[in-house]
């Protein structure tokens, strides 16, 4: 169902169980000049049955596992985009990097919490002008 969505190179998907986590990391989002979309986990499987956003952050909690049911419907958004797209960015508790946390591969870049504007802008700002 996924094949032959538009990518909404304006949008952010921003999914999480935290609901402050998700406003500050909107916040940033708009610093860049993108809009965010929040949405719970649960919820953000239904948006990416029709949406297709650029860049999609992730708020793994405690364990890095709260996303993990996202995974494959990514990974399928991925696999019909050449630009690899969407892009995605885990929010960590732990410092380290996607294969040191053993993430899953579609994971671009990992930002350790707590979440600031000086380290998740620039990876915002880089990912979401295609710089994987």
């Amino acid at each position: 169902m996924s094949v032959g969505l538009d990518t909404d190179n304006g949008q952010v998907l921003v999914v999480g169980r935290s609901r402050v986590n998700q406003v500050v990391v909107s916040e940033i989002v708009h610093r860049c000049g993108l809009r965010s979309l929040l949405e719970t986990v649960e919820s953000a499987s239904g948006h990416l049955k029709f949406n297709r956003p650029r860049l999609i952050i992730l708020d793994g909690g405690v364990e890095n596992r709260d996303c993990d049911g996202l995974m494959d419907e990514i990974a399928a958004l991925q696999r019909t985009s050449e630009a690899r797209i969407p892009h995605v960015i885990m929010l960590s508790n732990r410092n380290g990097s996607v294969e040191s946390l053993s993430l899953p591969s579609l994971v671009n870049a990992v930002v350790t919490k707590p979440i600031t504007p000086e380290r998740l802008q620039p990876i915002i700002e880089r990912l979401a002008k295609g710089r994987g």
